[in-house]
């Protein structure tokens, strides 16, 4: 199975991208998570990107607040898939990092997520790597109708309430 590398532009980013890498775990997928900044050490960034498909990765997810370049930077120096996920600080209630995130240059995509969607990344990284993976996709099946099945005891629940109004 490909790994999923989880880059952030600031350890501050950690608290939230727990719930991605806690995601990862859940799914059996192996990751590795790291700390660039697009703007203090672009070259270790690019380096990074430039030999994560030789390292074995399959997805690269990027987390950032603010002027949030980290996830076209990556993007910039691979042909892997970049995720990124905006994170939300104290300026502009995380829009600057939305903006940052998905107004990228025609041929240097980068499929973003909500602000602070970091659930959402780590499940779209899975269902990219169960294009190849039959059992990762087994799993991510198992997940929908378990999902499913919790909206419909939620409903069974609101209909015996509504009997009793």
């Amino acid at each position: 199975m490909k790994k999923v590398a989880v880059i952030m532009g600031s350890d501050s980013d950690f608290p939230k991208v727990k719930n991605c890498l806690e995601k990862l775990k859940y799914f059996g997928i192996p990751f590795e998570t790291h700390v660039y900044s697009a703007h203090r050490t672009p070259d270790e960034a690019a380096s990074f990107a430039k030999n994560a498909k030789a390292n074995g990765f399959g997805v690269i997810i990027s987390a950032a607040g603010m002027a949030a370049h980290l996830g076209g930077v990556l993007a910039a120096y691979t042909t892997l898939p970049v995720i990124g996920i905006p994170v939300k600080s104290a300026s502009f209630d995380g829009m600057d990092a939305l903006l940052s995130t998905i107004m990228m240059p025609p041929g240097v995509p980068v499929a973003t997520v909500a602000v602070d969607g970091c659930a959402n990344a780590a499940i779209l990284a899975a269902q990219i790597i169960a294009l190849s993976d039959d059992e990762l996709a087994a799993k991510l099946e198992a997940e929908k109708v378990k999902m499913a099945e919790g909206v419909r005891a939620k409903d069974a629940k609101i209909q015996e309430e509504i009997k009793n109004i």
